[in-house]
C-alpha cells in the first residue's frame, strides 16, 4: 500500500511540475506574442519614394506678319497686332519675367529721310492681359523706339505660368509722309 500511495504521490508531483511548467510557457509564449504585434513597425519595411518635376524655359510667340491698315497724311492708321504670348515653363519657386518691345523706323521706296515714318510715331498698347497660373501681369502702354523698353511684366509668380495679350498700334502719319507701303520690323523679347 505504501508502494501506491509513494507512487501516486510522485506521479501527482510529475503532472503537478508539468501543469506548472506548462502554465508558466503558455503565459510566456502568449507575452511574447503580443510583444512583438504591438512593437512599432514590428519589421515592416519603409520604402523613400522620389520623382522628378521637370523644368522648362521661357519662351515667348508672336504673329510674323501684320497689316495694320490704311490711312492719309495726318491720319492715324491703328490695328491689332494678333496675339502675344508668354509662356514660362521653368517651375520656378518665384517666378519673374519682362517683356520687352522695339522697332525699326518704318520706311517706303528707298527710305530716304521723306521716306521715313520714325518708330517714335508708333504707340504699343498691350491692352488685357490674360493669365494662367499663379502670375501677376502688368501692362504699360509704351511709344516704339528703336530702343527695347519693358512693355508687360510677370511677378509674384510660382510654378509654370503664361500670359497673352493683343497688342493695339497706333501709327501718327506725319503730314508731310509720301505715298507707299511701309514696312518695320517689330522685335519682342522675353527674359
Amino acid at each position: 500500500m505504501r508502494k501506491s500511495i509513494a507512487l501516486a504521490l510522485s506521479m501527482a508531483a510529475i503532472g503537478a511540475t508539468m501543469l506548472t511548467s506548462a502554465a508558466m510557457t503558455g503565459p510566456v509564449m502568449a507575452a511574447t506574442t503580443t510583444r512583438v504585434a504591438d512593437t512599432p513597425g514590428g519589421g515592416d519595411p519603409d520604402t523613400t519614394m522620389t520623382f522628378t518635376v521637370t523644368v522648362g524655359a521661357l519662351t515667348m510667340t508672336a504673329p510674323t506678319t501684320v497689316d495694320l491698315g490704311a490711312g492719309g497724311p495726318g491720319t492715324t492708321i491703328s490695328g491689332a497686332l494678333g496675339p502675344v504670348a508668354v509662356t514660362d515653363a521653368r517651375a520656378l519657386l518665384t517666378a519673374t519675367w519682362t517683356a520687352t518691345v522695339s522697332s525699326s523706323d518704318f520706311t517706303t521706296g528707298g527710305g530716304t529721310p521723306a521716306e521715313t515714318i520714325p518708330a517714335t510715331d508708333v504707340a504699343y498698347d498691350p491692352g488685357t492681359i490674360t493669365t494662367t497660373g499663379t502670375i501677376t501681369a502688368t501692362g504699360t502702354p509704351v511709344t516704339l523706339s528703336n530702343a527695347a523698353q519693358p512693355t508687360v511684366t510677370g511677378s509674384a509668380g510660382v510654378g509654370d505660368n503664361s500670359a497673352s495679350w493683343n497688342p493695339a498700334l497706333a501709327v501718327a502719319v506725319p503730314s508731310s509722309a509720301v505715298g507707299g507701303a511701309y514696312t518695320a520690323t517689330l522685335t519682342q523679347s522675353v527674359s
